[in-house]
């Protein structure tokens, strides 16, 4: 920092800085497995972006596409509070990675997507698409890392 800050004026640029270097990811883990040891993450690709058996549907783009208000007012919040001394940077980009799983597991339970086939309704017992054990909308996580790493 350049002469002429305060003290407070630095301990802001320091955390703001760290949100510069630093990303908030949203979704599954490479690792995640159901019981039966299938990849979650597989399993989310496929209901993501559609198989030629299984239609897309797409609960992650979705999340953020139907809630951009929202998320881009608690971003803002999070730097409100960044600096104003309420929270560091690593304790906003928490809230805003449980902000947006959140939103993530919201769609998964009350998105509007194609129902299941009368097959998949017959072996799972529900038509509601996304939800069969609740395993892949529980998994729905965040990590926090370096930009670029």
């Amino acid at each position: 920092m350049g002469d002429g800050w305060t003290s407070e004026g630095q301990r802001i640029m320091r955390e703001l800085d760290k949100l510069q270097d630093l990303l908030v990811k949203v979704g599954f883990q490479e690792g995640q497995k159901y019981p039966d040891g299938t990849s979650l993450t597989d399993v989310a690709a496929w209901n993501e972006f559609g198989t030629v058996n299984m239609p897309s549907r797409p609960f992650m783009r979705d999340s953020v596409d139907e809630n951009e208000e929202k998320i881009v007012e608690f971003m803002q919040s999070q730097v409100v509070d960044i600096i104003k001394n309420r929270k560091t940077a690593e304790q906003a980009l928490k809230e805003i990675g449980a902000f947006q799983k959140g939103l993530v597991q919201e769609t998964i339970t009350e998105g509007n997507f194609e129902p299941n086939s009368p097959e998949t309704i017959r072996k799972k017992g529900s038509s509601h698409p996304l939800i069969d054990t609740g395993e892949m909308r529980n998994s729905v996580n965040f990590v926090i890392g370096k930009k670029g790493g």
